[in-house]
């Protein structure tokens, strides 16, 4: 029985405990002893302690580093495998009445082109994501009660729902909105919504405050115990997020491992997914300006280290960071990536011109949707279009307790390489397609469970004769 009367945010991120670890951590990144127990610990795959992973963040022996990089690897590979579940943002409007300092959407900002889509709008760059191949988006909004409230939200939900294109359908709509309360998320959850994400951008109080000094999300502990309040809604599954770059990495790492604990401890399951964008350049945002900045190097090491800490979690690296990046930290953790991205409002019906300044952040992967997945699948990787779990009801703790179990491969797998054979059909060029039917037949070998794949062979060819939606 879990309690579900939460402790304040101020009490699960606690700033003593977090200095504490980091000071324990700095006095002990060359103890080969310490982190060889950690690493034993970890190496059972049930997950580490907040302190115990700032250690191994912060160690400074290379042969550890290569183990802890390896045991990443390992993890990653036996809950998730190959499968790259592949998404896209949807921005609906950049109105916004807060004043966080490293968002262009700020309030101060007097010559950002303000947009929000109409539901026409929203048809036309729906019909535009559908003809990519997307099934899975991410509504973003910024946070304006006259402009963006939760009753246009909604609105846009079933609008997107509604639409069915060619053989096109938005499946699963996550969404990505400011903090509020439980009635609300009650209304996201009736409206059909997969994961409510919300990005804590930091964890660290005082400069959470200095960086959001004015609007609703300046108050810390109101945002913080977001996550709370979405789950007390009926929401199942919640997706944390920092902003690498806005406070000192050590500090951020460790507060989202805490609040992964919190959830799990309080609510009985911790987050259905972890984000990790790092600051990036955008209309009247110079990432400079902030000296948190992190290298590519610590950054592949947090994703391994938040790997190891939860390893039933997913994670996310969206298109904030290069092709190059990318690729590396897919086998040290990620399992979801967006392709083919328009982080401005209404960019993906009509191509961003050149003097739009309405996107959140540049972007640095460019590359199309079939590029990406081509290159996905160059690299051995199945890119999956796949949303069945939440609709048939495998969310939460549900989903966890497969996961965990190691069951979930008899579902994930199949559909991954069912949604893979409906994308090729349906919106891969030849070349694309090539590849992707050599990699669904070795890939159909390696189920495990005869019945399973047999049913998956016969679903995958009555995708190729036209049929479509097929599930485990």
């Amino acid at each position: 029985m879990y309690n579900v009367m939460s402790p304040k945010a101020e009490e699960f991120i606690d700033d003593e405990e977090i200095c504490e670890c980091l000071d324990y951590a700095a006095k002990n990144k060359n103890n080969a002893a310490l982190i060889d127990k950690i690493l034993e610990k970890a190496a059972k795959m049930k997950g580490i302690s907040h302190k115990e992973a700032i250690v191994l963040l912060d160690c400074e022996l290379e042969e550890k580093n290569r183990e802890i990089f390896k045991l990443a690897k390992r993890i990653k590979q036996e809950f998730y495998g190959n499968r790259i579940v592949m998404f896209a943002p949807l921005y609906l409007s950049n109105y916004c009445i807060n004043g966080c300092e490293y968002c262009p959407y700020h309030a101060k900002n007097k010559h950002i082109t303000r947009k929000k889509l109409s539901q026409e709008d929203v048809r036309r760059e729906v019909i535009a994501l559908q003809d990519m191949g997307h099934k899975r988006l991410a509504l973003e909004a910024g946070e304006d009660p006259v402009h963006n409230p939760l009753e246009y939200i909604l609105e846009c939900i079933q609008t997107i729902y509604g639409i069915k294109h060619k053989n096109g359908a938005i499946r699963r709509v996550n969404v990505n909105i400011a903090a509020t309360e439980v009635d609300a998320y009650r209304k996201l959850k009736e409206a059909g919504i997969g994961t409510y994400i919300l990005f804590q951008e930091t964890y660290n109080k005082k400069q959470y405050e200095k960086l959001h000094p004015t609007g609703p999300k300046s108050d810390y502990t109101y945002h913080t115990q977001a996550m709370d309040r979405a789950m007390d809604g009926g929401i199942d599954d919640v997706g944390l997020g920092v902003l690498f770059g806005l406070n000192n990495y050590r500090y951020d790492f460790t507060g989202i491992i805490m609040h992964a604990e919190h959830l799990e401890a309080y609510k009985g399951v911790g987050p259905h997914t972890i984000s990790v964008p790092r600051v990036r350049r955008a209309d009247d945002i110079d990432p400079d300006v902030f000296d948190n900045g992190i290298s590519d190097e610590t950054f592949e090491k947090i994703v391994a280290c938040i790997r190891i800490a939860v390893p039933y979690t997913g994670m996310i690296v969206s298109t904030r960071e290069s092709e190059q990046t990318r690729k590396k930290v897919l086998e040290l953790g990620i399992s979801q990536i967006s392709g083919g991205s328009r982080t401005s409002v209404g960019g993906y019906y009509e191509e961003e011109a050149e003097d739009d300044n309405s996107a959140q952040f540049d972007v640095s992967d460019r590359r199309t949707l079939e590029e990406v997945v081509r290159w996905l699948m160059e690299l051995s990787y199945v890119p999956s279009f796949c949303t069945a779990c939440y609709r048939a009801g495998r969310t939460g703790d549900r989903f966890m307790q497969l996961l965990k179990s190691k069951q979930i491969v008899n579902c994930c797998h199949p559909n991954a390489l069912m949604t893979l054979k409906e994308y090729l059909e349906d919106y891969a060029t030849p070349q694309t397609k090539a590849i992707g039917e050599r990699l669904i037949a070795e890939e159909l070998k390696t189920i495990p469970n005869e019945a399973v794949r047999k049913k998956a062979e016969e679903y995958i060819a009555n995708i190729q004769n036209g049929q479509r939606d097929f599930r485990f």
